[in-house]
């Protein structure tokens, strides 16, 4: 059915506090809008790879990966399909939306907000809850 574009990108946030960061990783697929893969940790190529790692098998063998230039990318997903670009491409519209949306639905995420998580599991929960919740919506 035509050809499979992630968008990927990290955006920051923490748990108990400042110090104690922590990256949401996400892939998005540009046809249906849904988030395909997502992963929390730090800003590292290990990162990088648990969120390659969670995406389904179709989307590792034959989709085009759009991302920023940041470093953790390269090596993890394969040179042939790994497309980096700017912002102003446009490329990642898509992706820097859904972060948006995360952020204002996802109060814990506003970085001055009175609600923050104090454990990483509540923090992972939430996440997980607005994402399926976001991907359901879409087939409704």
């Amino acid at each position: 059915k035509g050809k499979l574009r992630l968008q990927l990108d990290e955006l920051w946030s923490f748990v108990q506090n400042k110090g104690n960061k922590q990256w949401v990783w996400l892939a998005f697929d540009s046809a249906t809008r849904e988030i395909v893969g997502m992963f929390i940790g730090d800003r590292s190529r290990d990162s990088a790879q648990a969120l390659w790692d969670s995406l389904p098998g179709v989307y590792r063998q034959c989709a085009v990966c759009y991302t920023d230039f940041w470093e953790a990318y390269v090596g993890v997903i394969p040179s042939k399909r790994h497309r980096p670009v700017n912002k102003d491409s446009g490329k990642t519209n898509g992706i820097e939306r859904f972060n948006c949306t995360l952020r204002q639905r996802v109060s814990r995420l506003v970085r001055k907000a009175l609600s923050f998580s104090k454990k990483f599991e509540n923090h992972l929960g939430a996440i997980w809850y607005f994402i399926h919740h976001y991907n359901v919506t879409l087939l409704s």
